[in-house]
C-alpha cells in the first residue's frame, strides 16, 4: 500500500494559536503520518493556548485516529512581523503579552530551534501566517501602513523564514504556505491589501522554489484553500457568507473541511510530493475552476 510516512521527520507549523484553523489541521495530519510537531504561536494568544492545552480543554480535538494524542515537541513564541527582536518597537517588546516570551522574532525562533535540536533538524515548515489589520476596508480606502503590514506579515514572512530556517533543513525538506483565490480573482470584502499579499506570496513561492531549491535542496509550494469559518478568518467579517457562496457554486457542494487541507499538506510535505515545487495546489472543492455563479435552471418544456 502506498502510504504517507513521515516517521522520523520534524515539522514546524507556524501560525497556530487554537484548534480551529488550517494550521492546526495540518499539524494533526502531519502527526497522523508520524512526524513530530513544533509550533510557532502568536504571543498575544500563546498564554491562552498553552493554558487550554494544560487543562485538557483541547483533548478531544487533539485525538488522533489511532487513539494517540497529538503532542507538541515545542511551542515557540512567534510574531512574524519582526525578523529580529530589534525590529520590534519598544511598546511591543515591553507589552505584558510579549515581554515574558523572550525573543519572539523569526530569527529568535530560528535560534531556539537550533539550540533545541541542532542543524539538520527540520524537514517540514508550514507557513500558516496572515494578518491584514484593515482587511474589512476596500483597497481604495486602505492606508499605506495597513497595506504594508498585510504584505509584510502575510508574504514577506515566508521569505524571512526560508532564508533563516533553510540552513536548518535536511535535504529534500519542504516549505508550504497557505494562499487564497483573492490573489487572482476579485473577492469583494477581502480588502486591506490582503489580495495583494496573497498574490505576492504566490509569486514568491515560485522564486523561492528556484533559489532555495538550488541553495538548500528543499521544495517550496503553496495550497490555495477555500474559505473556512475559523476564528482567525472571522476578522474578514463575511466569512460565513463566503463559505455558503462557495459551497453553492463549486463542483463539489460540501463546505471545505480543514482536514482536507491538512491531508493535502501532508502529501505535499512527504516524499510522495518529491517532484512538486514552485506550485500552487487548489484545495477548494473546485471553486477556482468556475467562471460564473450558478444560475437557476431553466424551466422544463
Amino acid at each position: 500500500m502506498l502510504a504517507i510516512d513521515l516517521t522520523g521527520k520534524r515539522a514546524l507549523v507556524a501560525g497556530v494559536s487554537d484548534d480551529g484553523g488550517f494550521g492546526f489541521a495540518i499539524a494533526k495530519a502531519l502527526a497522523e503520518a508520524g512526524a513530530s510537531i513544533c509550533l510557532g504561536s502568536w504571543p498575544p494568544a500563546l498564554g491562552i493556548f498553552t493554558k487550554l492545552l494544560e487543562r485538557g480543554k483541547l483533548d478531544e480535538s487533539m485525538r488522533l485516529s489511532d487513539g494517540r494524542k497529538l503532542e507538541f515537541e515545542r511551542i515557540y513564541p512567534l510574531d512574524a512581523a519582526y525578523d529580529t527582536l530589534a525590529d520590534a518597537p519598544e511598546d511591543i517588546r515591553t507589552n505584558k503579552r510579549y515581554k515574558e516570551t523572550g525573543d519572539f522574532s523569526i530569527e529568535g525562533m530560528t535560534r531556539r530551534i537550533e539550540a533545541d535540536f541542532g542543524r539538520d533538524s527540520l524537514d517540514i515548515v508550514i507557513h500558516s501566517l496572515a494578518n491584514g489589520p484593515e482587511v474589512k476596508k476596500p483597497l481604495l480606502e486602505t492606508s499605506r501602513s495597513g497595506y504594508l503590514t498585510a504584505v509584510s506579515v502575510s508574504a514577506y514572512s515566508l521569505i524571512s523564514m526560508v532564508s533563516r530556517l533553510g540552513p536548518l533543513m535536511r535535504k529534500e525538506g519542504s516549505f508550504l504556505s497557505l494562499t487564497y483565490l483573492a490573489s487572482e480573482r476579485v473577492i469583494p470584502g477581502y480588502g486591506g491589501g490582503m489580495s495583494s499579499a496573497k498574490a505576492a506570496l504566490e509569486s514568491d513561492t515560485r522564486v523561492l522554489a528556484f533559489e532555495a531549491g538550488r541553495k538548500y535542496g528543499v521544495r517550496v509550494n503553496a495550497i490555495s484553500a477555500g474559505p473556512l469559518a475559523s476564528r482567525a478568518a472571522s476578522a474578514i467579517g463575511i466569512i460565513e457568507k463566503m463559505v455558503v457562496y462557495c459551497a453553492e457554486n463549486s463542483p463539489l457542494t460540501e463546505p471545505l473541511q480543514a482536514e482536507e487541507v491538512g491531508n493535502a499538506a501532508a502529501f505535499l510535505s512527504s516524499p510522495l510530493g518529491a517532484g512538486i515545487t514552485g506550485t500552487v495546489v487548489y484545495v477548494d472543492k473546485g471553486y477556482h475552476s468556475m467562471g460564473m455563479a450558478l444560475q437557476n435552471a431553466p424551466p422544463q418544456t
